[in-house]
């Protein structure tokens, strides 16, 4: 014959089945649990929310409307352009960290951006970049702060 344990020890004959009791402190009553009502379309699952994808599609489309306004343009043809842009923002914004790196920055300017352009793109690309964004800074520094 076993033992008798102390009555510290003390457990149920037997616990196979049974869930733990939860732990509520002495005189609190358990709190009452919020019923989710079934969807009114009823459908069991929650709807998932799309995640968002952040493109420039929205943007080159402007411009396309701005040089062409009778164009339009496909789903692959702007899933190539928008691929075309993250390359090339990657490319001048790695130019402009070694740049800004080099001269012991922490901080890339409009400075370090033109010379990284002027790096990268050939020739008269590069011209016309450099001069559509002397132009949007211009504009950006005229606004003056509200």
């Amino acid at each position: 014959m076993a033992p008798k344990s102390t009555t510290a020890e003390k457990k149920p004959a037997s616990t196979a089945g049974k869930a733990p009791a939860s732990k509520v402190p002495a005189g609190k009553a358990p709190a009452k649990k919020a019923v989710k009502k079934a969807p009114a379309s009823g459908d069991d699952k929650k709807r998932k929310r799309k995640t968002r994808k952040e493109t420039y599609s929205s943007y080159i489309y402007k411009v396309l409307k701005q040089v062409h306004p009778d164009t339009g343009i496909s789903n692959k043809a702007m899933l190539i352009l928008n691929s075309f842009v993250n390359d090339i923002f990657e490319r001048i914004a790695s130019e402009a960290s070694k740049l800004a790196s080099y001269n012991k920055k922490s901080t890339i300017s409009s400075r370090e951006i033109q010379t990284s352009v002027r790096l990268i793109l050939p020739g008269e690309l590069s011209k016309h970049a450099i001069s559509e964004g002397t132009k949007a800074v211009t504009k950006f520094s005229s606004q003056g702060k509200p």
